[in-house]
């Protein structure tokens, strides 16, 4: 890789000098130990010197190293805002950070495509949120065990992993759970609309409102797939309004996207005002309507913030240091009480 050769060049350099000056060379300043990071020690805003330390601690110079992200897409409000924060990183740090994703999550065979041609070149670690687990890990054998490898939004058990970035996905949709739970009770007729069919963080979601459900007796009385986009998600929650004659008092959402279709559904059919909805994700156009108390809640997850911390590890990664092999993300339940304080 380019650091590789960087290192042979400089070494060589350093073996001419010596011949010529009879001179010792300097003890390298990569010499001294490296800490663990955490989410906290990674924090969502860099520290004045984060760059410089990172230098300091590394080998390579900033201006050569290269980072491929590879996101589930990128024509998403929440998928924007991680490319922010790996922008951001990218920009605070003085390195080449190159952004793709397939045009949309159910593109799993694009996806793998692009980070064939990512790999190829020859980029210094990449970062990958998973359409497909399986298809991705296939996709980044030769990278394993090469360069660092990150996971973000999405955990894969891959062999070649250096580090996973982002959310428990069934803890904080366990809140979705509880609070349809308390706000209405044990009798309460819920259904799920999911994501993918088969996809992990659906699964992990859908698994997570389930037993925040089942704390207080409740089981869903349907679950439907809205591929996680709103035009799909709209024709789901109108199948359910027919099937359960609009006898639904709450709805829980893959994501934002899934909740406004849902939304969209409710208000045509009138019921919207019976129906508690709650979506995932925290993009401001979700979070303005739950201020506006058309959606009930959103559970935010904090994608700029995972995407600059992905790359800030990645960068760490390469320069030689320790980093953790799982860095989460808290996330933040947003009701109609805090979602102005959240928009600020």
């Amino acid at each position: 890789m380019k650091r590789r050769l960087l290192a042979v060049l400089l070494t060589a350099g350093l073996v001419l000098s010596m011949t010529a000056c009879g001179g010792k060379s300097e003890e390298s300043a990569s010499g001294s130990a490296s800490e663990d990071t955490s989410a906290a020690d990674a924090g969502g805003e860099a520290d004045a010197g984060e760059a410089d330390a990172a230098d300091d601690a590394g080998g390579a110079d900033a201006k050569d190293i290269s980072i491929a992200v590879n996101l589930k897409t990128l024509n998403s409000e929440y998928w924007g805002n991680v490319k922010a924060g790996c922008d951001k990183a990218a920009e605070e740090l003085g390195i080449e950070v190159t952004v793709n994703g397939p045009d949309a999550e159910s593109e799993i065979a694009q996806q793998v495509t692009q980070i064939g041609d990512q790999l190829a070149q020859d980029v210094d670690a990449i970062i990958v949120a998973p359409c497909d687990t399986d298809a991705v890990s296939g996709a980044l054998e030769s990278a394993s065990g090469e360069i660092p490898v990150f996971f973000i939004d999405q955990d894969v058990d891959f062999p070649g992993k250096t580090s996973f970035v982002g959310t428990s996905n069934v803890d904080a949709a366990k809140k979705g759970g509880q609070y349809v739970g308390e706000k209405i009770g044990k009798d309460a007729k819920v259904v799920i609309i999911y994501g993918q069919e088969g996809e992990s963080t659906s699964n992990a979601r859908t698994q997570g409102y389930k037993e925040g459900l089942a704390e207080f007796g409740i089981e869903p009385i349907a679950e439907m797939s809205g591929n996680n986009v709103s035009d799909t998600a709209k024709a789901a929650m109108e199948d359910l309004l027919t099937r359960f004659n609009n006898e639904i008092d709450a709805v829980l959402c893959m994501n934002d996207d899934t909740a406004i279709g849902a939304l969209s559904a409710c208000q045509d059919a009138g019921v919207a005002d019976d129906i508690t909805i709650i979506g995932f994700d925290g993009n401001q156009s979700a979070v303005e309507l739950v201020a506006a108390g058309d959606l009930e809640a959103t559970i935010a997850q904090q994608p700029s913030e995972m995407g600059y911390i992905a790359v800030m590890n990645a960068y760490k990664a390469i320069n030689g240091e320790t980093v953790e092999k799982e860095i989460p993300i808290d996330t933040i339940f947003i009701t109609k009480d805090n979602a102005e304080e959240y928009l600020k």
